[in-house]
């Protein structure tokens, strides 16, 4: 098969790296990719949201699956313009429709999805520029911490603690009155918060049937002992160390199954990815959150850690076969460190020309924002690489990886020094 794989971050090259182990995978696209993608596979320069750009590319390389690594095309409802067009309806997408992408584009379709389907969530509310004042009252009624979540996407920087109740109603009006997040706050939900430990579960679904993969738990702020700005995230481990069986039963059962039984409930077509964001609250597992994709980086602890034929489980979930399929999982620890541009999530420069890669030994090297010019690598966003290895403890994993990590050296080069810290 000829396969387009949207995206150009370190899921996307994680992703690629995993369906080109398939004999069934004899060309792979990426658009747009990145320098590590582009060392792989063929990198073709197109923005994934570009539909119109993205048929004329599948139609002539006659490419035969389209895997969508991102969520922004899934909320902006790929999957139906590949179904409801004639020259492309038979090509399976790897991703829900524009429907079932409202898991993620929407806080508040999520929240009433879990209380619809009776699966345990926070408390909560949402609130509009008309309703700020009530939004207020709401805030008063709630114990510190406040959480504050744009209901839109903001490339999960949307979210919102603050302990102090008249500086979180200050930032309610902030998101609200002035678009601290753009398009993104014009709604806000407030929900309790929840005290415990997160960890993220993905599931594969062709829609009726389900396969859970490996957990796994990253860590969202810049600053060690999980201090400062949120990120889209400095690092993960899998498997979680604390979700032992009776955990995982707990959210297989309480979660999972009433997750996918809701989506066929609702007619909601589904055939990719479900990252749920939990919260071990005392044993009990809480959904903060849904994705409709992978997540990044748990991508890339989760693939390496995946020993069947990626290619061929997205070949039976597109034919509604997953049930025909058992995932094979290496039993080994996978931890991933990224290394980003100094300055990030705030402003960071860009360009800065990334040494040391060809000395890297036992670590697999993840691409996230990084650009080929000249024949040399170059930093390109703000995470720019993951490093990833295999250990018997995810101890030693994280050893691997930060002692690859010295080898490695550009300008104002950042990285956390603590992934796992809390384990």
């Amino acid at each position: 098969m000829t396969i387009l794989l949207l995206g150009s971050g370190g899921r996307e090259h994680a992703l690629a790296w995993k369906m080109l182990q398939s004999d069934q995978c004899t060309k792979l696209f990426v658009a747009p990719g990145n320098a590590g993608t582009a060392s792989i596979a063929t990198n073709v320069s197109l923005d994934p949201n570009d539909f119109g750009a993205v048929k004329k590319l599948v139609l002539s390389e006659n490419i035969q699956m389209v895997v969508v690594g991102p969520e922004d095309p899934l909320v902006n409802g790929i999957y139906d313009f590949f179904k409801n067009d004639s020259e492309l309806n038979a090509i399976p997408v790897i991703g829900p429709s524009k429907v079932g992408a409202q898991l993620e584009g929407s806080k508040e379709f999520a929240k009433e999805f879990l209380v619809k389907h009776n699966i345990p969530t926070a408390a909560y509310d949402s609130f509009t520029k008309d309703t700020v004042e009530a939004g207020c009252r709401f805030l008063e009624t709630l114990q510190a911490p406040y959480v504050l979540k744009a209901d839109g996407l903001a490339a999960g920087k949307g979210v919102l603690i603050l302990n102090d109740l008249e500086e979180a109603k200050a930032e309610l009006r902030n998101m609200l009155l002035d678009a601290k997040f753009g398009d993104a706050s014009s709604k806000v939900v407030i929900e309790e918060f929840l005290d415990g430990i997160e960890l993220s579960c993905f599931v594969l679904t062709d829609g009726k049937n389900y396969k859970i993969l490996p957990t796994a738990k990253d860590y969202k702020r810049i600053g060690e002992g999980d201090t400062g700005l949120n990120t889209g995230g400095m690092g993960a481990v899998s498997p979680v160390p604390f979700a032992d069986a009776v955990l995982l039963e707990k959210i297989e059962t309480r979660i999972v199954k009433p997750t996918i039984e809701g989506l066929q409930k609702d007619n909601i077509e589904y055939k990719g990815f479900v990252f749920i964001g939990l919260i071990n609250v005392k044993g009990e597992p809480i959904v903060i959150e849904y994705n409709v994709r992978m997540g990044d980086p748990e991508t890339e602890v989760v693939m390496p850690r995946l020993k069947s034929d990626l290619v061929e489980v997205f070949n039976a979930m597109a034919k509604q076969e997953l049930d025909k399929i058992q995932l094979e999982i290496d039993e080994r620890s996978a931890t991933t460190i990224m290394i980003v541009s100094g300055g990030y999530p705030e402003d960071y420069e860009k360009g800065k020309e990334i040494t040391g890669l060809d000395t890297i030994e036992d670590s697999l090297v993840f691409h996230a924002g990084t650009k080929l010019e000249n024949g040399k690598v170059l930093t390109n966003g703000g995470r720019v690489l993951a490093i990833t290895s295999y250990g018997n403890t995810f101890e030693e994993a994280i050893k691997k990886s930060y002692q690859n990590i010295n080898k490695l050296h550009f300008d104002k080069m950042n990285y956390r020094k603590d992934i796992g810290f809390d384990l």
